[in-house]
């Protein structure tokens, strides 16, 4: 017995109704049958036609490698895009929508947050202007079809068999990493090529890639073409490291400053000694929060590892508090790190970590953007 959805087979994760056996693993999508099908959708034909549209142009780096990146798609390739926070993966995949949009085929990109659907949901209608692009995640499920689908992956259980270019961002990020049930339903969603992005790829991806089973473009330089921002390490006990980030805000002055904690609680507690808003996953107004950081209403914001990835605020400066904590893996440091130095207008953004002992995590993060800088040369 398995489960055609999620591909469960264990008999322990099925469970019976009047006799009528069905998957628990997945059902908290929807009840499927054991032996039943999942509703294939129907959903409508893109209709574009018109121009892309982008407020800068690409660089000759992010040309070549959109440009090697689309080859290989129409050729039924799929590709692994292995580039650095801050590089512009996001807009090197546009050409390869745009073709496969021309093609009438169905197109959805796929990422593990919520709160980076909402961005890049918006990133596309601007770049495909008058376009359908439709976002689909928690509080936003009336509608579930347009000519681009932007969702979070627990999302793609909608749509089995549904797109024939399947592009996951960030596919090393949690809930998605190492979850069998996510990577089945996005393997089941696409019925023609995928376009991975990560600036982090896990073992399994450069195990493909070091054996040629994985096309992979790299792009490792920013479009202003300076240096991805090295982090600075400062240990010392936890209650001295309050004093440290205390006079690092006053020295960033007055400049935007994300704080990263590693728990609710942590954030919670700091929060109300810097008199500054806190996001975290729980949190009921993420959006209003963002939106008003993001205008610059606030000029520090504390959060937990929800904004490590795809948020992109100009001329933001990052500290690490607790860097040691085991949250704070490798790759979500490196994802951290990337939010600073974005902006032309300040492209040496800073990168502090407080922590009370020197981490594998924070030598590894380290190493990785350094042996990156040391792969290009820079104007």
């Amino acid at each position: 017995m398995a489960c055609s959805r999620c591909g469960n087979t264990n008999p322990a994760l099925f469970g019976s109704d009047h006799g009528i056996p069905y998957c628990r693993r997945c059902v908290a999508f929807s009840r499927l049958d054991a032996g039943a099908q999942p509703q294939i959708p129907l959903l409508k034909e893109p209709a574009w036609e018109g121009q892309i549209h982008l407020d800068f142009a690409l660089t000759p780096f992010q040309q070549q490698a959109s440009d090697q990146i689309l080859d290989w798609l129409k050729q039924g390739e799929s590709v692994f895009c292995y580039a650095a926070c801050g590089s512009g993966k996001t807009e090197i995949t546009f050409a390869s929508i745009d073709w496969f949009l021309r093609h009438r085929q169905k197109v959805c990109f796929a990422i593990s947050r919520r709160q980076v659907v909402l961005e890049i949901g918006a990133r596309m209608q601007k770049a495909f202007p008058g376009l359908d692009v439709v976002c689909v995640c928690e509080g936003y499920t009336s509608v579930t079809d347009g000519d681009l689908i932007v969702c979070t992956t627990h999302q793609l259980y909608r749509y089995p068999g549904a797109f024939d270019l399947l592009i996951l961002d960030e596919l090393d990020a949690f809930p998605y990493r190492g979850n069998a049930l996510l990577e089945h339903l996005a393997a089941k969603a696409c019925r023609g090529v995928k376009l991975m992005l990560s600036a982090t790829p896990d073992e399994v991806s450069l195990a493909e890639i070091e054996a040629g089973r994985l096309k992979v473009a790299r792009l490792f330089r920013r479009p202003h073409g300076q240096p991805l921002p090295e982090p600075r390490f400062y240990l010392r006990p936890v209650w001295l490291q309050i004093f440290g980030l205390l006079w690092q805000l006053h020295r960033m002055a007055p400049r935007q400053v994300l704080v990263f904690v590693p728990r609710i609680r942590d954030g919670n507690r700091l929060s109300r000694l810097l008199g500054c808003p806190c996001i975290h996953s729980q949190s009921p107004d993420k959006d209003d929060i963002m939106r008003r950081f993001s205008g610059k209403e606030y000029r520090v914001l504390v959060s937990t590892t929800l904004l490590e990835r795809g948020i992109t605020v100009p001329s933001v400066q990052v500290i690490v508090l607790r860097a040691d904590h085991p949250v704070f893996t490798m790759a979500s440091l490196v994802q951290i790190f990337g939010r600073a130095g974005r902006s032309f207008d300040d492209p040496k953004g800073e990168c502090l970590c407080f922590a009370a002992s020197l981490s594998d995590s924070m030598r590894q993060s380290a190493n990785l953007l350094h042996q990156m800088n040391e792969s290009v040369s820079f104007v």
